[in-house]
C-alpha cells in the first residue's frame, strides 16, 4: 500500500472515531456545536465523512470531547521497507527485482554472463540508469562504445540505439533503474538542515 493510500485509509477512519467518541461521552451534536462554536450541520458532515477533517475543525472538537488527539487521528502505519528480491532468468542474464511496487522506476540487479558479448542494438521508450557493481561492462550507445568498471555510472534515453553486456572476460553485475515513460530518475529525499 502506498503512502497516499495509507493516509487516505487513516483519514477515512476519523469520521467514525469522532462519532464514537461523542456518543461514548453522551454528548449530542447540538451540545457539541454550542461547546465548539462549529455548526451542527458541519459537525454532522464531519462525522459522516462528507466533510474532510482539518485541524481547525478537529482541535476544538477533540478539546470539547476531552479525548487525546491521537485517539481520533493516528499516524499511518509505516510498513516494513525490506524487499524480498525475486530472481528471473532471461537470455542467460539473471535479473533480480529490487523494487517491491510495480510503479516506476523499476530497480534490478542484473548479472550478465561472460558469454554475452555480441552487441544487438535496440531502442524502446524509457530512461535507464546503470551502476557497475562488479566486472567490466561494455555499453554501446549510438556512436559510443564504452567499457565501464566497478563504481562507474551511466544514464541514457533508451530511444537511442543501445546495448550493454560483458566485455567477454568475466561476468558483470550491475544495478539498473529503468522507467518506461522516459523520465529521468529523481531522488525524492530531503536533506536535514545543518545544525547551528
Amino acid at each position: 500500500m502506498s503512502t497516499t493510500q495509507r493516509i487516505e485509509n487513516e483519514l477515512s477512519q476519523v469520521a467514525p472515531r469522532l462519532r464514537h467518541a461523542r456518543q461514548k461521552k453522551g454528548i449530542s451534536l447540538e451540545e457539541l456545536a454550542v461547546e465548539t462554536g462549529i455548526s451542527k450541520s458541519t459537525l454532522s458532515r464531519l462525522e459522516s465523512g462528507q466533510r474532510r477533517p482539518s485541524l481547525e475543525l478537529l482541535l476544538p472538537v477533540v478539546a470539547a470531547l476531552g479525548v487525546p488527539f491521537d485517539e481520533i487521528v493516528r499516524s499511518p502505519r509505516i510498513e516494513d521497507p525490506r524487499v524480498t528480491p525475486r530472481e528471473t532468468r532471461t537470455d542467460g542474464r539473471i535479473l533480480t527485482r529490487l523494487s517491491a511496487s510495480r510503479g516506476e522506476p523499476q530497480a534490478f540487479k542484473i548479472t550478465i554472463p561472460a558469454t554475452e558479448r555480441e552487441p544487438v542494438l535496440r531502442t524502446h521508450p524509457g530512461y535507464e540508469w546503470i551502476y557497475v557493481l562488479d566486472g567490466r561492462l561494455r555499453l554501446i550507445l549510438g556512436d559510443h562504445d564504452i567499457v565501464m568498471g566497478p563504481g562507474e555510472v551511466a544514464e541514457f534515453d533508451t530511444k537511442n540505439p543501445h546495448w550493454f553486456g560483458s566485455t567477454g572476460t568475466a561476468p558483470v553485475e550491475i544495478v539498473s533503474l529503468f522507467g518506461k515513460h522516459g523520465e529521468r530518475m529523481h531522488v525524492r529525499a530531503r536533506t536535514r538542515p545543518a545544525s547551528a
